[in-house]
């Protein structure tokens, strides 16, 4: 009797497995061309290569697609973490409107940004942009704008110092950039639209961080809470020209309170297994670390289902 009670528990998990991976479920991500995108193909990859059948569904910007996560019309996101939080609390340009549903799969590697001009330009450090068109705006992307105005505090500068030039996106910045709009764009390092810019104009220069002390942290911090200084190796990715400091901040996979415990188990073990994959789909990913999927989801909560996972993979 007892063997058949172990047999059929045994026969349950299997299903609720099989389930798990023959479902079909979503990743949303931003526009092709930028980071979000790339990292969401990289991450349905991975899925994929553990057995879960993943498609991504671009969008212009998170702040389209997390609504509909949290409504449940979608399984998974991609998104930075900060703006995860403001969602959930409803802050920011949230304006009040709380998504409450939205919960944590894992962290991955964290994003890491610059103000990229002209390398042949005497633009030099984030200060010379003073009085220049500067791209502006992001009517459909807003968490741009508190990260440029972090980058404009570091050099003791705000958007008002720059001649606002209005897009709707990171993808649209970088089109403003190439057609000679303006002098610089904000964007991820490592992104496919970084590395097509950098050969539409001749060569890029990624702006550092001018002042990275702690006061100039604390000034970031007040326009984008998560920011942190993280330094990169010249030529380690387009645009670093020289050893520098930019601003970084932790990255998420998010989900629904609702998809089930499973999916979102299957979801983060395949992360964790195929790491490999992911950094094969899409280079920068190889910083993805699976020991650091449990990192501090600020206002957000892990979904149980990825708290199974770190249980079993021993990630406290």
């Amino acid at each position: 009797m007892k063997k058949l009670l172990l047999s059929v528990i045994a026969l349950a998990g299997m299903a609720l497995s099989s389930m798990a991976q023959a479902q079909n479920v979503g990743i949303a991500t931003s526009n092709p061309g930028s980071l979000f995108h790339s990292i969401g193909t990289s991450v349905a990859n991975a899925a994929n290569k553990n057995g879960l059948n993943t498609t991504i569904q671009p969008a212009t910007s998170p702040n389209q697609f997390i609504p509909f996560i949290n409504s449940g019309g979608i399984e998974f996101g991609v998104a930075n973490l900060q703006e995860v939080n403001y969602a959930i609390t409803g802050e920011a340009w949230w304006n009040g409107q709380k998504n409450e549903n939205l919960r944590v799969v894992a962290h991955l590697q964290p994003l890491v940004e610059a103000i990229f001009v002209r390398k042949d330009s005497n633009i030099m450090k984030v200060s010379d942009l003073r009085g220049k068109p500067m791209t502006d705006g992001y009517t459909a992307q807003n968490t741009i704008l508190p990260q440029l105005s972090a980058f404009y505090a570091t050099a003791g500068m705000t958007r008002d110092d720059i001649q606002k030039v209005s897009v709707a996106s990171v993808v649209a910045g970088a089109n403003a950039f190439i057609a000679g709009d303006t002098v610089g764009f904000i964007f991820a390092h490592g992104a496919g639209k970084v590395r097509e810019a950098d050969a539409a104009v001749g060569g890029l220069r990624a702006l550092t961080v001018e002042d990275s002390s702690a006061a100039a942290l604390a000034a970031a911090r007040k326009h984008w809470p998560t920011a942190y200084f993280k330094d990169m190796k010249a030529g380690s990715m387009p645009g670093i020209l020289e050893d520098g400091t930019y601003i970084a901040f932790p990255q998420v996979v998010f989900t629904h309170a609702g998809v089930p415990d499973e999916v979102v188990y299957q979801m983060a073990k395949a992360m964790s297994e195929q790491a490999k994959v992911m950094g094969e789909t899409f280079p920068p990913m190889r910083a993805f670390r699976p020991a650091d999927m449990k990192g501090d989801p600020g206002v957000a909560k892990f979904h149980p289902g990825a708290l199974k996972f770190f249980k079993e993979a021993g990630l406290n």
